[in-house]
C-alpha cells in the first residue's frame, strides 16, 4: 500500500517532555542531562512566529471536545533530544521584533520585581515573570488588564502621536503628528502602521489582535472624520475578527474587549457630562466615567468566571489611570532603544519603573483590604442577578447625585466595608473575639494559624496554599506586625501563601525546619524572604521564646534528628504554646514515627493534658493513638478544605479524640476558628 500524505491547517497544541531528564539530572549531580533539558527548553522558547520546524511525535485527540485544539502532538524522542529541525526561519519583520522583545527584558532585568514583571506585560504582553501573588492581587481588583496588552496600551500610543480622539477633528488638536505639520489623513495612515508594527512586536494572538480591533475604531474615526460612526466601527471590527478566528465567539476575554470598549464609546460620555453638570472636574468627571461604565458591564462577566465581585476596582483603577500612560510610553520606549543603546534603554526602564511600582503597590495594597471583595453566586444565573442590582444601582445613583450629602453618606459606607476597621468588625459580627488568643484561619487544605502577641501584633504559624485567603484572615483580625512567621515545613499546603502573609506588614523573620525538601519549595522560601529582606533562622528543639502575653517552646525537631525523617511532614516544628494560662499544642503534619519519637523524647512530660491541639497533618487517619491519649486536649482544632479528595479528617481520628473528652472543630464545616479566655474558662468562636 502507498503512503498518503495529507496537508491541513489546524491549531496543535505541542508538548516537548523534557522532565525526566532534568529530574535525573538533578539526582545525580551530573551537568549533562540537565543540560540537555536546558537546551531543548531554550530551544522551543526561542522560536519565533513565522518559523517552520519539522518534527515527529505522537498525535492524540483533544481530551475536551469543543476546543479550538485540534489535536495534542507528544515530541518525546527517547534516542536523543526532541529538537526542533529549523525547514526555513522567521522572517525579517519576526526577527526585528525579537530583537526588540528580547532588547526590553534584558533593559528591565536590574529593576526592582514587581516593575521587572510588569513593564514586559504593558509593553509586549510578555507576562512570564508575574508571580502568582502579584496575579492573583491583579485579579482581585479588577487590575489584570494592566498585566497583558490590551486596546487601551494602543491607545495610548496612538494618542501621542494622534492626540486626543474628542480633538481629531477640530484645530486645537493635540499630538506629535500635528505639531510636526502632518495632514490628518496621513496620520491616520501613520496610525495604520503603528498598529500593524505593535501586533508583530506582540505577537498576532487574540488579545493583541483584539487590542488592535480597538485602536483600529480610534483610526477610522480619524480618517472618516465622523465620531458618530464609532459604534458602528467596532461592530466591524468585532466581526471581521470573529470572521478571522470564529473561536473568539466563545472567548471571555473577548467579550470582556469589546463590553468595556462599548462602554467608553457609550455609557462613559453620558455619565462624564452628567458629572460635569453636577459640579465634578472634568478630567475627574473623565475618569470617574470611564472607570464605572467599564466596570458596570464588564463585572457579570467577571463574576461568571469568579464568582465574586471586587468592591474597589473603580477606585483602584482610578488610581492607576494616571500611572499607566507614561509607564506604556515610556515602556515602549525602552523597547524602541534597547537594541540600539541599551545604556539609554535602561535609563529609560528606571523611569517606567516608577508608575510600574505604583501600579503593582496599587495592586497588593487594594487586594488586601479585607472587604475589598465580595463573594457573589457565579454562572450565568450570578451574572444576571448582578446586572439587574448594577442597574438598580445605576438609578438609585442618578437620584442620589441631587443629594450631595447623600453621596457622602454611601461613599463613606462603601468605604467602611471595604476597610472592615477590626474595632467596627468585631461590634457587627463578633469576629474576631475579644481577648482571642489562638486563631485557626480557614485557607482550604492547608494550614495557617495565628498567635495574638499583643494589638495588632501576631505570630503565625504556617501560611496555607493561597496568599489571597491567608491575606484575607489576616486583616480581618487586624494583624499588621508579625514578628515571626513559623513554617513548619515546606509542603506547598503550608508555604504556598507566604506572600499573602508578607504583603503589607512588617515581619521580623522567618523561621522554618531544617529539613529542606521539597527543593522547589524551599527556594520559594528563601525567594521570598530575600526579596523582602526578611532573615531566615532555623528552628530547634529546645528553642524558647517570649513576646507579650505569648511564650512558647519548640519541642521538635531535634537538632539532629535520627534516624533521618521518610519525608517533610516527621521534620515539622511542633510548638508548645501558653497564653493567659492557656497551654496550646501545634503539632504540625507530624506522622506516627515522629509522634511516638516526640512522646519518647525529653519534652514528654509537658505534653500532658493541653487545653488545645492543632491536630497534625489535617486529622488524616495517620495518628498516634498513645500520643493522643497523653495529650487530652480539652479542644481539639482541625484544618481541612471542605470535599477535599484526602478524605481528611478521618472518621476514626475524629473518633479518637471525643474519646478523649475533646470538642473536636474544624474549619471545612465550622469557618474560621478564634480560641479566646483563660485556662479555667475557654471560650472558642466560629467566623
Amino acid at each position: 500500500a502507498g503512503v498518503t500524505g495529507v496537508a491541513t491547517r489546524a491549531p496543535v497544541l505541542v508538548i516537548v517532555d523534557v522532565g525526566e531528564r532534568e529530574s535525573e539530572g538533578t539526582r545525580t549531580g551530573g551537568g549533562g542531562p540537565t543540560d540537555v533539558g536546558r537546551g531543548m527548553r531554550q530551544a522551543w522558547l526561542g522560536l519565533l512566529p513565522s518559523t517552520r520546524v519539522r518534527v515527529t511525535g505522537r498525535l492524540a485527540p483533544a481530551l475536551t471536545g469543543g476546543d479550538r485544539i485540534a489535536a495534542v502532538l507528544r515530541l518525546r524522542d527517547r534516542g536523543g533530544p526532541a529538537m526542533p529541525s529549523v525547514v526555513r526561519q522567521p522572517s525579517a519583520a519576526q526577527r526585528i521584533a525579537g530583537r526588540l522583545r528580547a532588547g526590553l527584558r534584558a533593559a528591565t532585568d536590574g529593576l526592582p520585581a514587581d516593575a521587572r514583571a510588569l513593564l514586559p506585560g504593558l509593553v509586549v504582553g510578555d507576562t512570564s515573570r508575574i508571580t502568582p501573588e502579584l496575579d492573583e492581587a491583579f485579579k482581585e481588583t479588577d487590575l489584570a488588564h494592566t498585566l497583558a496588552v490590551s486596546g487601551s496600551n494602543l491607545t495610548i500610543m496612538l494618542a501621542l502621536l494622534l492626540g486626543p480622539p474628542g480633538l481629531a477633528q477640530q484645530v486645537e488638536r493635540r499630538g506629535l503628528a500635528p505639531r510636526l505639520g502632518i495632514p490628518l489623513r496621513t496620520t491616520a495612515l501613520l496610525g495604520g502602521v503603528l498598529t500593524l508594527g505593535f501586533v508583530v512586536v506582540c505577537r498576532p494572538d487574540p488579545s493583541v489582535l483584539r487590542a488592535a480591533a480597538c485602536g483600529a475604531v480610534v483610526l477610522l474615526a480619524l480618517a472618516t472624520g465622523r465620531r458618530r460612526s464609532l459604534i458602528p466601527a467596532l461592530a466591524t471590527a468585532v466581526l471581521l475578527l470573529v470572521l478571522y478566528d470564529p473561536w473568539l465567539a466563545r472567548s471571555y476575554g473577548f467579550l470582556l474587549s469589546v463590553l468595556a470598549t462599548g462602554a467608553l464609546l457609550t455609557l462613559a460620555p453620558r455619565w462624564s457630562a452628567t458629572l460635569r453638570r453636577r459640579g465634578v472636574p472634568p478630567r475627574l468627571a473623565e475618569a470617574l466615567a470611564a472607570a464605572g461604565a467599564a466596570q458596570a458591564l464588564c463585572a457579570p462577566v467577571v463574576a461568571v468566571l469568579s464568582a465574586r465581585v471586587s468592591l474597589v476596582a473603580v477606585p483602584c483603577n482610578l488610581l492607576v489611570e494616571f500611572a499607566v500612560a507614561p509607564a506604556t510610553v515610556l515602556g515602549f520606549a525602552t523597547l524602541a532603544t534597547a537594541p540600539w543603546a541599551m545604556p539609554v534603554a535602561k535609563a529609560l526602564a528606571w523611569c517606567a519603573s516608577w508608575p510600574a511600582e505604583w501600579i503593582a503597590g496599587v495592586a497588593r495594597n487594594g487586594a488586601a483590604l479585607p472587604g475589598a471583595g465580595v463573594d457573589w453566586p457565579g454562572g450565568w444565573g450570578g451574572a444576571l442577578l448582578l446586572a439587574l442590582a448594577t442597574l438598580v444601582a445605576v438609578l438609585l445613583g442618578r437620584r442620589l447625585l441631587r443629594r450631595p450629602w447623600l453621596c457622602v453618606a454611601c461613599a463613606a459606607l462603601l468605604l467602611l466595608a471595604v476597610v472592615r476597621p477590626p474595632p467596627l468588625t468585631r461590634v457587627l459580627t463578633g469576629w474576631p473575639p475579644p481577648g482571642w488568643r489562638l486563631a485557626m484561619c480557614d485557607v482550604g487544605q492547608g494550614d495557617a494559624t495565628v498567635l495574638a502577641a499583643g494589638d495588632g501584633t501576631g505570630v503565625v504559624v504556617d501560611a496555607g496554599p493561597d496568599p489571597a485567603l491567608v491575606d484575607r484572615c489576616l486583616s480581618r483580625l487586624g494583624i499588621a506586625r508579625i514578628p515571626l512567621v513559623v513554617l513548619t515545613h515546606f509542603h506547598a499546603d503550608h508555604v504556598a501563601g507566604l506572600p499573602g502573609v508578607l504583603r503589607g506588614r512588617a515581619v521580623g523573620a522567618i523561621e522554618t525546619t531544617g529539613f529542606a525538601e521539597p527543593a522547589d519549595q524551599v527556594a520559594f522560601v528563601r525567594k521570598e524572604a530575600e526579596e523582602r529582606g526578611v532573615p531566615l533562622v532555623r528552628a530547634a528543639a529546645g528553642e524558647r521564646r517570649r513576646i507579650g502575653p505569648l511564650d512558647w517552646e519548640v519541642l521538635w525537631p531535634p537538632a539532629r534528628q535520627v534516624p533521618e525523617p521518610e519525608g517533610p511532614n516527621d521534620a515539622s516544628v511542633t510548638l508548645l504554646v501558653r497564653s493567659a494560662g492557656i497551654r496550646m499544642l501545634l503539632l504540625g503534619d507530624l506522622e506516627p514515627p515522629a509522634q511516638q519519637a516526640l512522646a519518647r523524647s525529653p519534652a514528654a512530660a509537658r505534653l500532658g493534658r493541653v487545653d488545645v491541639l492543632k491536630v497534625a497533618h489535617h486529622g488524616s487517619a495517620y495518628q498516634d493513638p498513645d500520643l493522643l491519649r497523653a495529650v487530652a486536649p480539652r479542644l481539639a482544632l482541625i484544618s481541612a478544605g471542605a470535599d477535599n479528595q484526602y478524605g481528611h479528617p478521618a472518621p476514626s481520628t475524629v473518633a479518637a479524640l471525643e474519646a478523649t473528652g475533646a470538642v473536636v472543630l474544624r474549619t471545612d464545616r465550622d469557618g474560621a476558628l478564634a480560641v479566646a479566655g483563660t485556662g479555667t474558662e475557654l471560650r472558642v468562636a466560629g467566623d
